[in-house]
């Protein structure tokens, strides 16, 4: 019994600890820029190297914003981090064996890629809804959408937006285009396989599917109601 009450009293102390230190993380990078993310590092070593800069939200194009959310989370303004109604549409796609690209929200994938490593395993998605819950909780909506743009990986080995319109368009990040931050949303579910700098066919029509949505959920307005 007393070996019991020494292994409860540790877990309980490790899962403060945990606690303790998700906070401290969470309530830090909602003020300061991350330097890296665990993504990066991974890539880093693959590759050798990563394009990644920061920049606030003021220094980025709206229409960057807009069509993420067009793109990959068209009830972001609203939810709290989950998207029940999607998760239940995956859910039922996988019982019938059909491919789908999954049900994260934006903030889902902000706690995949700051905190944590990629990976499809429970344990780490019950650390993604943790994080989610957290970030939702402390952090504005539009610094959720912030932190996504700058760290969501746009290309083999380019993160954020500054880099990728520097890189793709030649251009600062305040100045593209609707149609720029199309493509550049449109690469999002696999930045490996599909390229904003040579664009296929699919690509292109997932890019005007996008600037579609993008006016019909309310164009630069919807980014007020964050």
């Amino acid at each position: 019994m007393k070996i019991l009450r020494s292994l409860f009293r540790f877990v309980l102390f490790a899962l403060l600890c945990f606690v303790l230190h998700s906070l401290w993380q969470v309530i830090i990078y909602r003020y300061i820029p991350p330097l890296y993310t665990w993504h990066m590092v991974g890539v880093w070593i693959e590759q050798g190297s990563v394009e990644y800069a920061w920049l606030p939200m003021d220094d980025i194009s709206p229409w960057m914003g807009v069509a993420v959310i067009a793109a990959e989370d068209q009830k972001f303004p609203e939810h709290n981090g989950f998207d029940i109604e999607a998760i239940k549409e995956e859910i039922e796609k996988r019982r019938k064996g059909q491919g789908s690209r999954g049900a994260s929200t934006i903030s889902q994938q902000v706690s995949k890629n700051l905190f944590l490593w990629h990976g499809k395993n429970f344990f780490r998605k019950g650390l993604e809804a943790y994080y989610t819950v957290l970030i939702e909780m402390l952090w504005p909506k539009e610094r959720i959408l912030e932190v996504y743009l700058n760290i969501a990986q746009m290309g083999p080995d380019v993160f954020g937006v500054k880099k990728a319109s520097e890189q793709y368009f030649k251009r600062e990040a305040q100045d593209i285009s609707i149609q720029q931050a199309a493509l550049l949303a449109a690469v999002l579910p696999n930045p490996v396989r599909f390229s904003a700098a040579q664009p296929s066919s699919y690509i292109n029509r997932r890019k005007n599917w996008i600037v579609q949505q993008s006016y019909q959920i309310g164009g630069k307005k919807i980014l007020q109601n964050l």
